[in-house]
């Protein structure tokens, strides 16, 4: 009997399904693999491979400060890696390193393990070179495509390059946590030294980190980062990469504090902003936080830590002071704040930054940024504008209370005779007596007067009513004149009220512009950097002082010597306890919102400011420059100049002196009470002032008190 075959039984959809099934399951493979292939990165990038670099920067003595960067990055070549952490990264993460063709077999048998029990692809087996192969040229994706990428990868890295180039590769590459990306940066990030430097317990626990960055941080998890470098030690005595006897020394070793390496990282951070603000304009982001730069600034690490540790230390003990007077007013205490700027005197190189007190509280740095009124620390270019026009320390001014009535164009001094100022009173409306923009009465500090007293006397005790008389006679244009040479640029106004710092500057300006009287004239432009290179050591750029003659150094040592009077017999009285020759002044604003001093010695000029950010909150009766701006000053200034030698200002040719009877402004005989000696520039002085000019010789014999200090 004929068997008859549907030929509808034979189509079924099982054949079907093989039909298509079994070619797919030959060519699928075979397709993906190629593609896979083709989308695979050229190894060859790793020839040219930049990975990104911070940008260093470096104080004057060529110390590591600050990084700039996305990832904080320095690579360094093999022989300079430390063999005991080559050995560590070998025993905790692939101890078949120099065995394996790139890939461990075991290690794909545990992978495809875990792949089984748990149904998805997971982490694990993986070696350095595969490990390199992904953080290169892969995302960190769990996917079974990516792991085929990453084995191709790996055989090809193994092909073409050595182990040793592997490795160097990879301990340069991998991440250490807290910003450090190879291991010469976090060398530096947890123990403040080079890669070369460490010791075996130091390697062991940079070793023990990149298996989960943030849970081994050693900062943030001591236990955990603890615990796993003692296994990568047990790991390398069990490889017999180092003896028992120094694993078990190793392991008694501490982790760094944290609290240690914090205190270095938080140092400069006002003076790193800057940096940053005028750099990255000029050399766009990507350079400066990713292509290895290195800048070579002009910070002096020892002034600039006693810079914020003066600042800081003065600061909060005023707090604490003023915080009952927040307490009875019933409001919220708020924290002074100030600021120090401090600049090298002969080459206008900044050698510390103080813009406030805490940069992560705010960033606005007081120090360049902020514009407050100077107060009596403008006085000196009110006298040097005087000096040159023909005054002498020596000439007479009249300390006497002063009343000025404003016409609509002019303010008119009425009169210093008491009689017409209560007559003045009789005809002006008690409104009109109180409305500043129509009477103004500047007042002295204690509302004391002297009567006659020369400018030398008028500048140390810092007498405002003889300040706006000098003023008057130079007038304020010849007064903005001095200032504008010496380098202040902010707006001033062309009023007597300019005599007693009415007019905004900023701290940076002053002291530079101070800096001039110490430099013998010659004014200097404030600058931060020596010079940069790029990556491979190529100058970008190098910086030379910027500087211009402005005065003589006859008259700079006139001003030097009565702003040295300020210090000796003055309201910067504190300085004093410098204990090495200083010039400088104070200054404060009538609310008492602002404090100022800014002095100089032969090798550095400084200026400190303190106040409230808020202008409307004073700081109290009696906060004046002298009594909170010039401690700081003194202390910044003891620990800025420790180690460097006493020295005094330079007395240039054309100097005479000769003594001066304070109450006439002409010549006093030796035994004559108050008499002074005075310094005169030779052929400026009236004739009277050299019948009896004292040689040198005889003035070195002189006693303090015959010279009025």
């Amino acid at each position: 009997m004929n068997v008859i075959v549907s030929k509808k039984r034979f189509f079924t959809p099982l054949f079907f399904i093989l039909l298509v099934f079994i070619p797919l399951c030959v060519l699928s493979p075979a397709y993906i693999a190629k593609r896979t292939i083709e989308n695979l990165p050229s190894i060859s990038q790793l020839e040219d491979y930049t990975p990104n670099l911070s940008t260093k920067i470096y104080d004057k003595n060529d110390n590591l400060i600050a990084e700039l960067f996305t990832e904080r990055r320095m690579l360094v070549p093999i022989n300079e890696i430390p063999i005991n952490l080559q050995n560590a990264f070998i025993a905790i993460e692939d101890n078949d390193f120099f065995e394996h063709w790139g890939i461990s077999t075991k290690g794909v048998l545990r992978a495809f393990s875990r792949i089984f029990l748990h149904l998805k692809v997971k982490e694990g087996g993986s070696t350095i070179t595969q490990q390199l192969a992904k953080t290169i040229f892969l995302t960190p994706e769990k996917t079974l495509k990516r792991k085929i990428k990453e084995a191709l990868l790996t055989i090809q890295l193994e092909k073409s390059y050595s182990k040793d180039e592997i490795l160097q590769f990879y301990i340069n590459q991998i991440y250490f946590g807290s910003g450090a990306y190879g291991a010469q940066a976090a060398a530096k990030v947890y123990f403040d030294k080079n890669v070369e430097d460490l010791n075996l317990a130091e390697c062991a626990t940079l070793a023990a980190i990149p298996k989960s960055p943030n849970y081994y941080n050693p900062f943030k998890n001591e236990k955990a980062s603890l615990t796993r470098r003692n296994l990568v030690l047990a790991k390398m005595k069990e490889l017999g990469y180092i003896s028992p006897e120094e694993a078990q020394q190793a392991s008694k070793i501490a982790l760094p504090l944290k609290e240690d390496r914090e205190k270095q990282k938080n140092t400069g951070h006002y003076f790193v902003e800057f940096l940053r603000i005028m750099l990255e304009p000029k050399y766009g982001t990507n350079a400066l936080f990713k292509s290895g730069m290195s800048v070579y600034t002009t910070l002096d690490m020892q002034a600039q830590t006693a810079a914020e540790e003066v600042l800081e230390e003065h600061l909060a003990k005023f707090d604490e002071k003023r915080r009952a007077v927040f307490e009875q007013e019933e409001k919220e205490p708020v924290k002074v704040q100030g600021a120090i700027l401090a600049i090298d005197i002969k080459t206008g190189a900044i050698r510390a930054m103080a813009g406030g007190r805490d940069f992560k509280e705010t960033q606005f740095n007081r120090a360049i940024q902020a514009k407050r009124q100077p107060g009596s620390s403008f006085k000196p270019f009110v006298y040097l504008a005087a000096i040159e026009a023909g005054f002498t320390a020596a000439s007479l001014l009249h300390d006497e209370p002063m009343v000025f009535v404003y016409d609509g164009t002019n303010w008119n001094l009425i009169s210093q005779d008491i009689t017409e100022l209560e007559n003045l009173a009789e005809n002006m409306t008690e409104a009109d007596l109180i409305d500043t923009s129509k009477v103004w009465a500047p007042l002295n500090y204690a509302k004391k007067y002297r009567g006659p007293v020369t400018l030398r006397t008028a500048l140390a005790l810092s007498i405002n009513t003889c300040a706006i008389e000098t003023i008057m006679q130079v007038t304020p244009r010849s007064v903005i004149r001095a200032a504008r040479k010496l380098g202040i640029t902010t707006p001033l106004s062309n009023t007597l009220s300019l005599a007693l710092g009415s007019s905004d500057v900023t701290l940076n300006e002053m002291v530079a512009a101070y800096a001039a009287f110490g430099s013998g004239g010659v004014k200097t432009t404030p600058y931060v950097i020596n010079k940069i290179t790029d990556k491979d050591g190529r100058i970008l750029e190098q910086n030379v002082p910027k500087q211009q003659e402005v005065l003589s150094t006859q008259i700079c040592y006139i001003m030097t010597n009565m702003l040295k009077s300020v210090v000796e017999r003055g309201s910067g009285w504190y300085a004093r306890y410098l204990g090495r020759p200083c010039a400088g002044k104070t200054g404060t604003t009538n609310d008492y919102g602002d404090a100022w001093f800014i002095g100089y010695t032969p090798q550095i000029a400084a200026g400190v400011w303190v106040g409230y950010d808020d202008r409307s909150i004073s700081m109290g009766e009696k906060a004046t420059g002298g009594v909170i701006a010039c401690p700081i000053w003194t202390e910044f200034m003891k620990k800025a100049l420790a180690g460097q030698p006493v020295v005094d200002f330079t007395q240039p040719d054309n100097i005479e002196w000769a003594l001066i009877d304070p109450q006439t402004g002409l010549l006093g005989l030796s035994k004559t009470p108050g008499v002074f000696l005075e310094a005169f520039i030779k052929g400026s002085s009236p004739t009277q002032y050299y019948d009896r000019v004292i040689p040198d010789a005889q003035r070195q014999d002189l006693t303090i008190e015959e010279e009025g200090f």
